[in-house]
């Protein structure tokens, strides 16, 4: 049986391990992030952290039909 109150765990990574699933390098965070721009995070203290759903959710944001697509504006 489920206990309603203990929340779902999920995955979360820092910049390093972000990088990758993204196609970036870790720097290229630390600077969206800086600009405001790229996949939420959440500041735990000095550490970042990205959840999957976030991850997931930027990336299909980012999704086109063609080259021409501007995308939705933020």
């Amino acid at each position: 049986m489920d206990n309603p109150n203990v929340s779902k765990i999920e995955p979360v990574f820092d910049t390093i391990a972000a990088a990758p699933l993204l196609g970036v390098k870790p720097g290229t965070l630390e600077v969206w992030r800086y600009k405001g721009i790229g996949p939420q995070f959440v500041k735990c203290g000095s550490r970042v952290i990205y959840r999957l759903r976030d991850i997931n959710d930027y990336l299909e944001r980012q999704t086109r039909k063609s080259t021409a697509d501007p995308g939705p504006e933020e």
